[in-house]
């Protein structure tokens, strides 16, 4: 398999930034986008996406997110998707509902209302 895009395509990359707890995302060599995440215990957070106006619409925030639980997956951790956004994404992608602790999402999820 070959990493060749057409011209016109950008050249996006996503790298996890363990030291600010973000995944974030870069379209052409400038940063783009970040997913901000804590972790407790094993378990990746989520928190906030964000993706600057600059690139919305170009399918980057799916390359971060798609990237950001790829890399879960493969560390063998579990996460809780509480952005909205990665919650979406799992929607819209099954196949990463598998590593979703659902059990500290629901918890979590209740903490949070509690305080509001």
């Amino acid at each position: 398999m070959t990493d060749r895009q057409p011209p016109d395509t950008p050249d996006v990359e996503v790298h996890n930034d363990p030291e600010n707890n973000q995944f974030t995302v870069g379209v052409d060599g400038r940063i783009a986008g970040k997913a901000e995440y804590r972790l407790q215990g094993d378990t990746y957070v989520f928190t906030h996406t964000e993706v600057d106006p600059e690139f919305q619409g170009m399918g980057v925030a799916n390359r971060l997110a798609m990237a950001a639980l790829d890399e879960v997956r493969e560390e063998g951790r579990a996460l809780v998707p509480l952005c909205p956004f990665i919650a979406a994404y799992i929607r819209r992608h099954p196949e990463y509902d598998a590593i979703v602790d659902h059990e500290m999402t629901r918890e979590l999820k209740r903490r949070r209302d509690e305080r509001r």
